[in-house]
């Protein structure tokens, strides 16, 4: 519906990009549906605002607007419900499951670096977050037209690794590693890392690894294989895929390149026998390169991953969907490799995220040995789903798990979207699983519900309803669901996937008014009525699609 807004506002000279910004929703449906403010024509036209707006909406009209009227120096924009709420959901019958999608990204390629847990530890609840987020944001660039690559980047490298061989070789056990091969190796690296007497131990492992070292290698190797086949339950769990799986180790041998170059740029200087990037002067502080012991970083590994991914994929845009405190580590890394020359590092960006907390406010923590398996979680979110679900229906167990799976992954992942990214969370499963207020089953069970009045009425798509008055509620779900592109492209600018989740909600308790209210079936206006459930079903599956969600037809 903004576009018509664009199109009335033509006359005043300005671009569709620039338009596109300025307009506004107002506050009060009395003062119209959108609103554009006239204060940037002022300078332009040398005049004051609020006489800008009287002169402007003399001259403009659409079909699609009841009225368009000055208001002080805004102009506000009244939609015609009746001929917009024809339009819209012929629109969205013929389009279906492509309402809302655009060819804006055609050409152009965005990578989202996801996920990227670290091997021989648990997925915990900190990598869910990473995981969730980023595979909603590629749904969104990929509903946008753009070729959408997943990275799932693992942490196969550094001194942890040190760490966890070091803990292996002194406390392992075999039978253990065969049996519970990750929660083993976890509880090995925090048992290390509470000993701080063996840190120089540990630090002279990793070096030797990175040397080349056979028998330290094979350890590794053995892990990163047992930890990949773990994490892939936890994938198969979240129904997610990656098109790229890769991990730090893979750029080991690739970072003398990178520091030859930082060597030639004269960026590189000796600080207390380590190796660092003096970022001062930008208020970014040094950022390491290479320890004093020869061993490299993150820094160093991710410098040569990001100039090896621009070669590869001359991406349009890079993205790295990692927590909120590697902040100063992505500035520093996208200023170095500015001060490299390499233009694009103005198209990499940072995707933060808050921190998933415990009921006491905390954070969890592997190396204080106070975390979440995420198969724990899951296993434990599908049974408390079952449990929901048998007090409602009597089904066969097949069914009870196929629902329960859908119920407890909308309960975590729209739990966990509807927050701007980020805030902080405190993870509160039974909260996430409620059926009522403002969750994913509660989604479910809307869309459930429409398909049932659909189901009920025999419905077929049909064109031949007639639209004369609207009530409020039904004005309100389809001037709502006319909004559902705009929600999409705003999503994908701010990268916030909550404006996706809260719209889903959004238009399922104006759904749920509509139903309450209105006799569907056998009404003179049924014809009318089922197209709107059925225009309503389509935009809510598209809302949850996009955040990762698949839908129930019957709950």
């Amino acid at each position: 519906m903004k576009d018509k807004v664009i199109l009335a506002l033509k006359k005043t000279g300005l671009e569709k990009a620039e338009l596109e910004k300025l307009i506004e929703i107002p506050p009060s449906s009395d003062l119209g549906d959108y609103s554009f403010p006239c204060f940037i024509l002022a300078k332009k036209l040398k005049k004051n605002p609020i006489e800008i707006a009287q002169q402007f909406s003399k001259n403009l009209k659409s079909e699609f607007f009841e009225k368009i009227e000055p208001k002080g120096p805004y102009i506000n924009f009244f939609i015609n419900r009746n001929k917009i709420a024809e339009s819209l959901l012929n629109k969205i019958t013929k389009e279906g499951e492509k309402f809302g999608s655009s060819k804006s990204g055609k050409n152009k390629k965005i990578i989202i670096e996801m996920s990227s847990p670290n091997i021989a530890k648990p997925f915990g609840i900190g990598h869910l977050r990473s995981t969730i987020i980023g595979n909603s944001l590629a749904n969104i660039f990929s509903f946008l037209g753009y070729k959408t690559l997943k990275i799932n980047y693992l942490g196969d490298w550094g001194t942890p690794f040190g760490k966890i061989i070091l803990g292996y070789e002194k406390f392992g056990s075999k039978s253990e590693l065969k049996k519970n091969p990750i929660k083993h190796l976890y509880e090995l690296y925090v048992k290390v890392s509470a000993d701080e007497s063996l840190e120089s131990e540990a630090r002279e492992i990793f070096r030797k690894m990175e040397k080349g070292d056979k028998k330290y290698l094979l350890l590794w190797k053995e892990f990163r294989e047992l930890s990949i086949k773990d994490f892939n339950k936890i994938y198969s769990l979240l129904e997610i895929k990656f098109d790229f799986v890769s991990g730090e180790s893979y750029y080991n041998n690739k970072m003398e390149k990178v520091l030859k170059s930082l060597k030639s740029k004269k960026l590189l200087e000796d600080s207390e026998g380590a190796e660092v990037v003096k970022l001062d002067k930008f208020s970014l502080g040094n950022a390491l390169i290479k320890k004093s012991d020869g061993a490299t970083l993150y820094m160093t590994r991710d410098l040569a991953t990001a100039i090896d991914r621009y070669k590869k994929y001359n991406f349009h845009k890079m993205f790295y969907e990692v927590g909120v405190e590697q902040k100063l580590h992505f500035k520093q890394l996208f200023k170095i490799l500015e001060l490299l020359g390499f233009s694009w590092a103005k198209s990499c960006h940072h995707i933060d995220h808050g921190l998933y907390l415990d009921e006491d406010g905390r954070k969890f923590s592997t190396r204080k040995g106070k975390t979440l398996f995420m198969e724990d979680i899951l296993k434990e979110t599908i049974d408390l789903a079952k449990i929901e679900i048998k007090k409602r229906e009597n089904l066969s167990e097949k069914e009870v798990e196929e629902r329960a799976k859908k119920i407890a992954l909308s309960a975590i992942i729209y739990g966990d979207l509807k927050n701007y990214r980020s805030n902080d969370i405190i993870f509160n499963i039974e909260k996430f699983l409620s059926f009522e207020g403002n969750t994913g089953p509660y989604l479910l069970y809307t869309y459930a519900r429409a398909k049932s009045v659909l189901r009920k009425s025999n419905y077929k798509n049909s064109k031949k309803f007639i639209i004369t008055g609207l009530s409020d509620k039904e004005k309100n779900l389809i001037l709502q669901m006319s909004r559902f592109h705009d929600i999409v492209n705003q999503a994908s600018k701010d990268l916030s996937p909550n404006l996706i989740a809260n719209y889903a909600f959004s238009i399922s308790q104006l759904f749920n008014e509509f139903y309450h209210s209105t006799k569907i079936i056998g009404s003179e206006n049924q014809d009318l009525y089922l197209n709107i459930v059925q225009c309503f079903s389509i935009v809510l599956n598209n809302s949850l699609s996009l955040l990762g969600i698949k839908s129930l037809e019957k709950m």
